[in-house]
């Protein structure tokens, strides 16, 4: 389903970080297609909400770290987003705030545990007790009515991000043995606790599992095996709206491609993930949340080890996106790092403020 929202009014005026003026006329028809991930939400003192909104962007991405936001104690009332314990940080407020403004829906992911809920372990460790994650979900959701679309843990299949993870074997065949088996299991009911409470609050709230990656390159569990692996201590399966996926490839994106090498599932095979998840999880059919998803163009990105030529670049960004609007199955698509840094290449704009070659065809597709 492609959704398509109201416009911004067009004498609503902004300018672009390079001081070029602009306005909200000639904007692209917003979708919710189009995502974005935030923080940065501004590039020299300015907000990059207006050109968002230029581009089409119908979806603003953020984290909220619950680490952050319950860093000392467990709260009295820890549904109570008002208890004293609670932390809530500016730059979510803010964020969300303005995305709204700009007429776009917001997802906000819900990671990191604080070492009072996981045995005093890192932020990246779980807590001993879902149901404490499940409660934290109820507080953050009555602090942020207007959210309706919510991501559980981000990338849980990747050792960095969630602790409890034992490599799988680089092949991305055969089963997965005991130790590696127990992370997809945990995440399992963090991902089911989250969603009772959340869709307890209100049935409109959209839960986002799963959020693999492409899985090539880090201490990681590959998709397919994440995905046979993750079950509920009874052997159900946990219960979700959509599955989280970040599609990296190293090629144009195309359903013609052939299966990539070891387990791997990058843009041109989400057809594939999806027969997969469907045969994992019969019944209605979960849409795909492409959370994060970028081309390098010029200089090699340090993250995805690769760059391509401003023509070649921008024909990726052409065909992800022709994709995306046309096949139903697709929630959104995400773009990750809307500025460039030292490390990433991927960006809208350069850190000096100055358009990259991807803002233009993207704002055209």
């Amino acid at each position: 389903m492609i959704a398509v929202l109201a416009a911004g009014a067009g004498s609503i005026a902004a300018e672009t970080p390079d001081d070029e003026p602009q306005t909200l006329a000639n904007s692209a028809p917003q979708t919710i297609k189009k995502g974005v991930w935030g923080p940065p939400t501004t590039l020299r003192g300015k907000s990059l909400f207006p050109h968002y909104r230029h581009l089409g962007i119908g979806l603003f991405q953020i984290q909220a770290r619950w680490d952050w936001i319950a860093p000392e104690q467990r709260p009295a009332d820890p549904t109570d987003p008002d208890d004293p314990a609670y932390e809530w940080p500016a730059y979510l407020t803010e964020a969300i705030a303005e995305a709204e403004d700009y007429g776009m829906e917001v997802q906000v992911m819900i990671i990191g545990a604080p070492a009072w809920s996981n045995g005093n372990l890192s932020w990246r460790n779980p807590p001993t007790d879902p149901g404490d994650y499940a409660e934290f979900a109820r507080a953050i959701d009555r602090r942020y009515p207007g959210v309706d679309l919510w991501m559980i843990w981000g990338e849980p299949n990747r050792r960095p991000n969630f602790g409890p993870v034992t490599p799988g074997p680089k092949s991305g065949r055969g089963p997965l043995n005991e130790a590696q088996a127990l992370a997809p299991r945990i995440y399992a009911q963090l991902l089911d606790a989250a969603y009772g409470a959340l869709k307890d609050e209100s049935a409109d709230n959209l839960v986002i599992g799963g959020n693999t990656f492409t899985s090539g390159g880090y201490e990681s569990i590959r998709t397919y095996q994440w995905i046979n692996y993750m079950k509920l201590p009874g052997g159900g399966r946990p219960r979700m709206d959509m599955w989280g996926h970040n599609p990296w490839g190293f090629s144009k994106p195309s359903f013609r491609d052939p299966p990539t090498p070891q387990g791997l599932v990058t843009f041109s095979d989400l057809k594939r993930l999806a027969r997969k998840l469907d045969r994992a999880f019969p019944g209605e059919q979960l849409e795909l949340f492409l959370s994060e998803w970028g081309v390098p163009i010029g200089r090699e990105d340090r993250d995805l080890h690769y760059r391509l030529k401003a023509r070649q670049g921008k024909n990726w960004i052409r065909a992800a996106l022709r994709i995306a609007r046309r096949w139903e199955r697709i929630y959104t698509l995400g773009w990750i790092h809307s500025v460039d840094t030292e490390r990433n290449s991927v960006g809208f704009f350069k850190a000096n403020g100055r358009r990259r070659p991807a803002y233009k065809v993207y704002k055209a597709g």
